[in-house]
């Protein structure tokens, strides 16, 4: 049995946040994967039997068990391996706050995000209003990195992992605003992430699989 077949397999697209967000807990959990990087115009077989729902990140382990949502991938991967305690396994309450704020932004901030993101688009008059929706989580961001480095400590955690590509997106959505927006803080702290050579690595262009492919492992090198 090849090196590569003892690997999980993680189908993904580059630009998509919650596979980026995948890829970065396999990264900094120094898991390896085959990286499946796919077009969704186009769904491999492979993939649509694995995961019938047909959206990435799709996480298939050896022994055929699947992983179908991001967060599930992030917590496998530090849940196998996690040296820099991103889960703050020694710390049960602040672990549950950090939970509830990952809860709270992909079940809140994530919708406010996107009609944002739509108001900007198609020149929705009511874009201020979309933007102050979202900024009361920027500023919950920013009172927490006041305190410290990163959002629960000087180190980073799976929160930090999970929030980081949605705001990078909001970022992008009208960027004049963003550079002179009073969060300051926040803008450090996403830079951190997006000059590193983690993000580097994460957002590496592969090309897109097919069967006949030699494997790409994906991993910390």
């Amino acid at each position: 049995m090849s090196a590569e077949s003892i690997n999980p397999v993680l189908y993904s697209l580059r630009n998509c946040p919650y596979a980026m967000r995948a890829r970065m807990a396999i990264y900094q959990s120094g898991q390896a994967v085959q990286l499946r990087e796919l077009c969704l115009d186009s769904k491999p077989v492979e993939f649509l039997t694995a995961s019938p729902k047909g959206t990435v990140p799709v996480l298939v382990l050896p022994n055929g068990e699947v992983f179908e949502q991001s967060l599930e991938i992030m917590r496998w991967a530090f849940g196998t391996h996690d040296p820099d305690n991103y889960l703050i396994s020694d710390n049960s309450n602040k672990q549950q706050q950090m939970l509830r704020l990952i809860k709270l932004f992909d079940e809140e901030f994530i919708s406010s995000l996107e009609i944002y993101r739509s108001a900007k688009r198609y020149h929705d008059e009511s874009l201020q209003e979309c933007r102050e929706a979202c900024e009361q989580y920027l500023q919950l961001l920013e009172q927490r990195l006041l305190q410290h480095r990163y959002l629960f400590s000087d180190n980073p955690s799976l929160a930090d992992l999970a929030i980081i590509p949605f705001i990078r997106q909001l970022a992008r959505v009208e960027r004049q605003w963003y550079l002179n927006s009073p969060y300051p803080k926040v803008r450090n702290w996403l830079n951190g992430y997006l000059q590193s050579l983690m993000f580097s690595k994460v957002m590496a262009k592969f090309p897109l699989w097919s069967a006949n492919d030699v494997p790409v492992i994906f991993k910390a090198e």
